[in-house]
């Protein structure tokens, strides 16, 4: 495996709106028969690999979320001397007689989702090396931040029997992830002096309330997805310490179930506009929960998070796999064992001769 193209392309800061720069990288470097580049709409690009008519369309996205950490190759917890003379060493710095069970590479993506994409990139190589000739490389932008990237290869019209996502699933194939529902909500107060807050009322107290009243909701437990979560973000009050806050708003974002979905949608539309607790609610949309092709032979299991799946139409059956596990994805200690890429890169060439047989 090419380890100094990975170090590079994880030197590349590409955290969500800067993934301009990488895609222009991997369009210089990549080599394929046939390499298309898309603009978005928004100044990214999506690129799109092919060899022959693609029957199997390998895919996953090129921005990371922030911030930037720069990648190092090393043992896990310990770095590896570059001028080790125990074992052979190339330029990355990985000891090649011990890496299989410990090496590690960390930095911004080496997980989610440039491993993704240094194991897919491989995969492709190893597959043409061998003369196949009818799959694609699929490099998407903008799946941290709405799928944008995906949304707009949708509207190309393209259509194949297979795609196959990568995601750090620890090389399981997902058998269901869970659905998306995000809103932005606003509570107004009443700003007033703070030694008499009997004559206000404070937005931030309007929002404990319905922090606690979400807490306490029942939206039921899913015997495949088990139960629905939620996080709030953006949240932001921009008061004096002694003033009651006139204003709070913040951004809710559900993970929802096959149970949850719909009841969740509900109790958000029935939320109050007028009263005490009036608060202004804006859907900002999302996806539902789906499942997904699994194939005999292949670990699997349900996952929590969200995925540029949902939005690629156009492709008969989907599966989602790929090495890397989403604890550390958005952590600051990102990392992925090297023994996870190499077994990342079997397993795709497996699924290809299984889906292509």
């Amino acid at each position: 495996m090419n380890w100094s193209f990975f170090k590079e392309l994880l030197s590349i800061d590409s955290t969500s709106g800067k993934e301009r720069e990488v895609a222009d990288w991997l369009l210089r470097t990549l080599e394929a028969p046939s390499v298309e580049a898309q603009e978005v709409g928004d100044g990214t690009l999506n690129l799109f690999l092919k060899w022959g008519t693609p029957k199997v369309v390998f895919c996953t996205h090129m921005d990371t979320v922030p911030p930037y950490i720069p990648p190092e190759m090393r043992f896990f917890g310990t770095q590896v001397p570059q001028n080790d003379n125990t074992a052979q060493n190339d330029n990355t710095g990985i000891c090649h007689s011990e890496r299989s069970e410990e090496s590690a590479i960390t930095g911004r993506g080496s997980c989610d989702a440039k491993g993704q994409i240094f194991a897919m990139y491989t995969t492709c190589k190893e597959l043409e090396a061998n003369g196949f000739t009818d799959f694609g490389l699929l490099l998407l932008a903008g799946e941290e931040t709405g799928s944008w990237g995906a949304k707009a290869f949708s509207r190309t019209g393209f259509r194949a029997p297979f795609l196959i996502v990568g995601e750090p699933t620890e090389n399981k194939m997902v058998s269901a992830s869970k659905g998306t529902k995000s809103y932005d909500l606003t509570f107004r107060g009443e700003a007033f002096h703070s030694g008499y807050p009997q004559y206000g009322v404070s937005a931030v107290d309007l929002f404990n309330e319905f922090y606690n009243q979400l807490k306490a909701k029942d939206f039921g437990v899913d015997p495949l997805l088990g139960e629905t979560t939620w996080n709030v973000g953006l949240l932001h009050s921009d008061n004096p310490q002694n003033i009651l806050s006139p204003e709070l708003t913040c951004r809710l974002y559900f993970r929802t179930t096959f149970v949850s979905d719909q009841a969740v949608q509900d109790w958000m539309a029935a939320l109050p506009v007028s009263g005490k607790q009036a608060v202004s609610v804006v859907a900002r949309g999302g996806d539902a929960p789906a499942r997904y092709v699994t194939l005999p032979g292949f670990e699997s299991a349900p996952a929590a998070f969200g995925s540029d799946a949902p939005h690629l139409t156009g492709f008969g059956h989907k599966i989602i796999c790929g090495p890397g596990t989403i604890r550390v994805a958005h952590r600051p200690d990102e990392h992925i064992l090297v023994a996870d890429l190499e077994k990342a890169v079997e397993q795709y060439i497996l699924m290809y001769k299984e889906l292509t047989k």
